[in-house]
């Protein structure tokens, strides 16, 4: 999703956003705002991270019984 994509999602303004930037900076400070996003980006990092193990998990065994032959499993053979 593009940077205009999402502020038309949100329906942002020019100076709604630049209201924001200026709270922003009031609350923070320039000199924590660095480090906020540092967070926020290796928290945005872990979620993906998580996403893709949990996808892995889910498809290997779906891609596992693909891989096994009809009647090639233990449960089918006749002695």
């Amino acid at each position: 999703m593009t940077l205009n994509g999402i502020l038309a999602f949100f329906n942002l303004g020019t100076g709604e956003i630049i209201a924001i930037v200026v709270i922003v900076l009031l609350l923070f400070g320039g000199k924590k705002i660095p480090e906020l996003m540092r967070g926020l980006g290796k928290g945005v990092k872990s979620f993906k991270q998580g996403m893709n193990e949990i996808e892995d998990e889910i498809k290997k065994p779906i891609e596992d019984l693909d891989k096994e032959k009809p009647g090639s499993s233990p449960d089918n053979q006749n002695n």
